[in-house]
């Protein structure tokens, strides 16, 4: 009996959170209805970007709470990769998912800061916030991907990693179409800092990938 009351208490947090972080994307939905509607064509229309990318973008209410959708979301699919390849110990999991949650929000607010601040010192500060806020919409809008993967693993296919490579596809697929429109509509103003720009998709973007991705496969 004692393995199944585990397996009740561990559904009961993860549903609590899966819950709430689905209120607050409804919250960000219902309360700026016309921004929704030009974020969730995202991927195929950048009238998002193109209306919203301004002064305050980033503390508009809107973005904040698809963002903290975004972290609850990612922290917890990157929570059950772990679980389901055994990388993490299977008993305090609610524990282990509010560490995930704490080292992810960290990394995202000194990845933030460190670009701004590296858009300040090349006194270049909006074509840096147009960058990020254009990434972490493309990225805020993968995070759909992941809450139905995230429905999908607990309820319905657990440890399925089928459904994990999928959404790992998919989400590589969103932020890719994002990477690749914002070159596209800013070639001739990177082209200066082209050596600034590969150092920091090195630094900031592709090591903490193939970290994570060495910590997987060991």
């Amino acid at each position: 009996m004692e393995p199944i009351e585990k397996t009740i208490v561990s559904l009961d947090w993860m549903t609590i959170t899966l819950f709430t972080s689905l209120v607050v994307f409804a919250l960000g939905k219902y309360q700026f209805h016309k921004k929704f509607l030009n974020f969730i064509i995202l991927p195929f229309n950048d009238k998002y970007i193109l209306l919203h990318n301004k002064k305050g973008q980033f503390s508009h209410w809107f973005h904040l709470l698809l963002t903290l959708f975004q972290l609850v979301n990612l922290s917890f699919f990157i929570f059950l990769i772990l679980h389901t390849f055994d990388l993490v110990p299977q008993d305090n999991t609610m524990t282990n998912y509010l560490i995930i949650l704490g080292f992810l929000a960290l990394f995202e607010l000194v990845k933030f800061l460190v670009q701004m601040f590296t858009g300040f010192v090349f006194n270049n500060l909006s074509l840096v916030s147009s960058f990020v806020f254009s990434k972490i919409s493309y990225l805020n809008y993968s995070s759909i991907i992941i809450c139905i993967a995230n429905i999908l693993l607990i309820y319905i296919a657990n440890d399925s990693k089928t459904i994990i490579y999928t959404a790992l596809t998919l989400i590589f697929l969103i932020n890719g179409i994002g990477l690749t429109k914002l070159l596209k509509n800013h070639q001739k103003t990177l082209l200066p800092y082209f050596l600034y720009f590969i150092l920091y998709l090195c630094a900031l973007e592709i090591a903490p990938l193939v970290l994570i991705g060495s910590y997987l496969k060991g």
